[in-house]
């Protein structure tokens, strides 16, 4: 007899009413009648993680995202029952949590409500895959906005949109498609002025839900695991995002020549083109501090071999480039070919290095080199060994950075673009299927890589960059938005990726600069190298399919264009380390869209064009043929015109000439820029003096400069230079004093000072309170003058 029985579907399901609470330290766990369990634990005073489970017992506490032990510290916390609901409270925060569902609501200490759950937190049992899909629903505030999310090529402001967290392998992605090949589950809510941040801690397939389906729900569920969360409170802006990265981890300091202009294309093959091609660099003086070489300098695809016909000596010709000023940077991607005959094959089979299926064979899959088998780079052994085989790249070749592509993992000619589900990874002693482990693959390849270019590459610095990535890869890699295409479409994407990226804790950032599908024009591939220069990471790359993309590649104008526009980004790389220094140290976005910059103008919200490049400097790229000029939004305060002097008033749109040679580019009055000489690559010259350029404000500003030996980690060791500089201006005076901090000295001994918009005639200079002649500083007719590095006061009064 067949008796017919279905399961019985369940629907969504809720917690019920709250049966015990118990307190340990900082965590609050409260249970429900029907067994779930609410895990509150105060990080900060504007920090607090929830984590739910639905049968009692939380998994293991393991995160790839979290930069080892989250910081805790608090000034005030308590925990008060009240009729209804118990309220944990915290120097910033008040957290009611009903007794009667869980639900949350959590306000300001004045009560004004920052984040409250509309159904709050439910589940759905997926009998099909043997886990809960987890969901959380909370309600939009009035006017609410929402930024963040990685790389999602849509609207910097996201109401009004879902999108998917699931990395994939999208070619010549559009406008609007999702998801790609990042995975950053976090987003900043802004409204009436006050900022708060979600990081969903769950590496499976995850949707978020910005009043969407619902016009006044916001929501974010995942197909498996926990309902695990930290929510961040501002309620400044930068301080939510900066909260956010030292969560998941600060980078290091990369090499100064990683900020630096860099060409690839697939691919530069043989010797004799890659030569031709730097070559033409240092004829044209155009800058550039490294050449890329893609998959065909392997040997048949074969990571970690090089094709000798095209290459038959690749440490001499590495070497030859070094001497010329260019780092060689290679590419390595996760498939392995299978071969018994190759020896890094042999080695991942002889230790079981190798993804397998649930039944037990290793997983195969088409990439570049045919059938390949994968690492699992969520076994901290296969990292290791994974680490190893970089030795003779870096330690005997002398590659100075390695990039990691096809790592979301991508597979060819299989209808999901990547591994099956039921793949099965180690993921550091806490075993699991893809379903789990896809999203943080590219993460730990990339992490595996730079552990072996970091060990090799001692005393220097590593370089790393990686196509796919979850939140936390910011302390191994930096990355580029993926197969973009030459249309103007994707210039305007491109902007918008990278401040989105900028948003979500991963500033060292860029672009296919030109596109890397199809062909631009000279005028597009001149507003895109206008626009990359003040990207964190700067490189041209596309598809040899379709045609030549280096900046001779057009003509004469684009050729002086490229030139100008490069040369001034290794003029500004004093300023643009200080802005890495700053995102390292304490995790302030290198870039950043107009709502960071000033969230208190509702104008800003909806910006998408404009952006802060460091702290001072306003770019607004030109995103459409044709075009003389453009209409951009200033915010408040005074601007000058970088190319002009002209000061323009902020809080209103403008228009800003600027025909093919120029970008609006704009500097905050009473800042000081440091410039240093045009390079043809980092290094080629000793800085014999350091430009300041000094912008005249009626009032006060401080500006920052940090540098050390460009490489190495001296730095650490408090061999750096860090020099405060406070400008203060009155109607006939301009004071600038000056705070030194840091061992190291700099090879310069003296500043050159570029005054502008000064509003009077120099009268009288007095360093460190003593007055000093016009010929000492070389004072002469376009205020300029030079001075000892050292000063700690100098005023400039005028008649």
């Amino acid at each position: 007899m067949i008796t017919n029985t279905e399961l019985e579907h369940k629907g969504n399901i809720f917690p019920n009413n709250i049966i015990s609470f118990s307190k340990e330290v900082d965590t609050f766990t409260f249970t429900t009648e029907n067994g779930v369990v609410l895990q509150a634990t105060v990080l900060r005073d504007s920090v607090i993680r929830f984590r739910y489970a639905t049968e009692g017992n939380f998994e293991p506490d393991f995160s790839y995202a979290i930069d080892k032990e989250p910081p805790h510290g608090y000034n005030h916390l308590e925990c008060v029952e009240e009729k209804d609901a118990y309220v944990i409270k915290t120097a910033k925060l008040v957290c009611k949590i009903s007794k009667s569902d869980l639900r949350k609501r959590i306000t300001d200490t004045d009560g004004n409500v920052i984040c409250e759950d509309e159904q709050g937190f439910h589940w759905e049992y997926s009998y099909e895959s043997g886990s809960d899909i987890v969901k959380m629903s909370k309600v939009a505030q009035k006017a609410e906005s929402y930024y963040g999310l990685g790389d999602k090529p849509m609207h910097l402001n996201l109401k009004g949109k879902r999108v998917e967290n699931w990395g994939t392998d999208q070619y010549a992605f559009g406008k609007d498609q999702d998801p790609l090949y990042k995975n950053v589950p976090f987003y900043v809510g802004l409204h009436n002025s006050r900022a708060y941040g979600v990081f969903f801690d769950n590496t499976f397939r995850s949707y978020f839900d910005f009043c969407h389906e619902r016009r006044n729900i916001t929501s974010f569920w995942a197909q498996g695991g926990e309902m695990n969360y930290y929510f961040i409170y501002g309620p400044d802006m930068n301080a939510v995002v900066t909260s956010y990265t030292d969560l998941t981890g600060k980078p290091e300091l990369p090499p100064l020549w990683a900020l630096g202009y860099h060409q690839c294309k697939w691919s530069y093959y043989p010797e004799s083109k890659v030569k031709e091609v730097t070559n033409k660099f240092r004829e044209l003086k155009i800058p550039c501090d490294a050449i890329y070489l893609d998959i065909d300098y392997m040997d048949g695809f074969r990571c970690f071999t090089w094709n000798k016909e095209y290459f038959p000596d690749p440490k001499r010709m590495v070497d030859e480039l070094a001497e010329d000023g260019f780092k060689t940077v290679v590419i390595i991607d996760p498939g392995i070919k299978i071969d018994k005959d190759y020896w890094v094959y042999q080695e991942a089979i002889e230790n079981d290095y190798f993804c397998k299926r649930a039944d037990g064979p290793y997983m195969k899959g088409k990439v570049w080199p045919g059938e390949c088998n994968f690492p699992d780079y969520t076994n901290p052994e296969v990292r290791e060994w994974w680490a190893g085989l970089f030795k003779e790249l870096i330690s005997e070749v002398g590659v100075k950075g390695v990039w990691n592509d096809m790592n979301e993992p991508a597979v060819m000619e299989v209808p999901t673009k990547t591994f099956p589900l039921d793949v099965r990874h180690d993921y550091d002693g806490n075993p699991c299927s893809h379903r789990k482990a896809h999203n943080i693959y590219g993460m730990q390849m990339a992490r595996a890589t730079y552990e072996g270019v970091k060990r090799f590459v001692y005393p220097k610095r590593p370089f790393i960059i990686t196509r796919s990535a979850y939140s936390g890869a910011q302390r191994y890699t930096s990355s580029w938005t993926g197969d973009n295409i030459a249309t103007w479409e994707h210039l305007w994407i491109a902007n918008i990726q990278v401040q989105r990226m900028c948003l979500s804790g991963m500033s060292f950032t860029g672009t296919d600069i030109g596109g890397f599908a199809e062909q631009p024009t000279g005028e597009l591939y001149a507003r895109w190298i206008q626009l990359g220069v003040f990207h964190p990471f700067c490189r041209t790359h596309s598809s040899g399919d379709h045609g030549d993309q280096e900046p001779w590649s057009f003509d004469e104008e684009v050729i002086d264009i490229t030139r100008k526009f490069v040369e001034l980004r290794y003029q500004l790389l004093p300023y643009l380390y200080t802005a890495f220094w700053q995102y390292a140290e304490e995790g302030i976005p290198m870039l950043k869209p107009l709502v960071l910059f000033d969230q208190d103008d509702q104008q800003t919200h909806y910006r998408t064009d404009e952006f802060i490049f460091g702290n001072q400097i306003l770019v607004c790229p030109v995103l459409e043929p044709n075009a003389k000029g453009r209409r951009m939004y200033i915010p408040k305060g005074k601007w000058y015109n970088y190319w002009n002097d002209e000061v323009t008033e902020g809080g209103k749109e403008h228009w800003v000439v600027a025909d093919i040679d120029k970008i609006p580019l704009f500097v905050k009055e009473g800042a000081i820029i440091p410039k240093y000489p045009v390079q043809q690559y980092v290094g080629e010259k000793e800085i014999d003096q350091l430009t300041l350029d000094v912008y005249y404000k009626k009032g006060k500003e401080r500006s920052t400069v940090y540098e050390d030996a460009q490489d190495g980690y001296d730095y650490k060791k408090g061999r750096y230079s860090l020099r405060s500089f406070k400008l203060t201006g009155r109607s006939n005076e301009l004071i600038i004093q000056q705070h030194k901090e840091g061992k190291f000295v700099t090879t310069y001994d003296t500043f050159k000072l570029k005054l502008h918009g000064l509003p009077f005639k120099v009268k009288t200079i007095e360093f460190d309170n003593e007055e000093i002649p016009f010929e000492d500083v070389k004072l002469n007719g376009d205020n300029t003058l030079v001075i000892d590095k050292d000063f700690t006061e100098l005023h400039i009064i005028g008649e």
